[in-house]
């Protein structure tokens, strides 16, 4: 059956902070196609969701990051939200975790906030993206091609802006993690 994700592993990239939605809406498509998902943070325990600046809901972590290996999973997801790409963009571990789903070829989506975390792991330059409006001029900055879309795909990376854009954004990430590595990811690690 056409984008089936059975037995894929999914790393899920987050900590406190996160937007809620954008993290249980991709896990909950994922796992209905058959995708096996990891939530991989730097700390262990639970983090804290948020639906925009109020707490929300809690994750149970289920493989700290500093254990965590790009190469033992087949695609990566970076929720949103206000505070946990803020607090992922700075800890080298994070990017350099990003960085090993992109040398590999690995299908990569990110929501929102979230591109800052490629930002940062200086893997954006001459990508298609988007992102959440306030960051749309960080991506450019950054050397992206950015549009105003509720998804945007370029060979393998998957990004949207925000939760209104969540049905099409899991429509796409289940796609390109179902189509497997994209050798155009690569150069971004280059």
């Amino acid at each position: 059956m056409a984008n089936r994700l059975d037995g894929r592993r999914i790393a899920v990239l987050a900590t406190d902070g996160f937007e809620q939605v954008e993290l249980t809406e991709p896990v909950k498509a994922l796992k209905e196609a058959g995708a096996v998902v990891t939530v991989v943070s730097p700390k262990s325990g639970e983090i804290q969701g948020f639906e925009h600046d109020k707490p929300g809901q809690k994750v149970k972590v289920d493989q700290e990051l500093g254990s965590a290996d790009a190469g033992s999973f087949d695609g990566l997801l970076i929720p949103g939200g206000l505070f946990n790409p803020d607090a992922l963009r700075v800890d080298d571990t994070a990017l350099n975790f990003a960085r090993g789903f992109f040398e590999a070829g690995k299908p990569v989506a990110s929501i929102c906030h979230g591109p800052q975390v490629l930002i940062s792991a200086g893997l954006v330059k001459g990508r298609k993206m988007t992102g959440f409006k306030s960051i749309q001029q960080d991506l450019k900055n950054a050397g992206a091609i950015v549009s105003d879309e509720e998804v945007v795909t370029d060979q393998g990376l998957v990004t949207s802006r925000n939760p209104n854009d969540i049905p099409a954004f899991n429509a796409k990430i289940i796609e390109e993690f179902a189509e497997g590595r994209h050798d155009g990811q690569r150069r971004s690690a280059a």
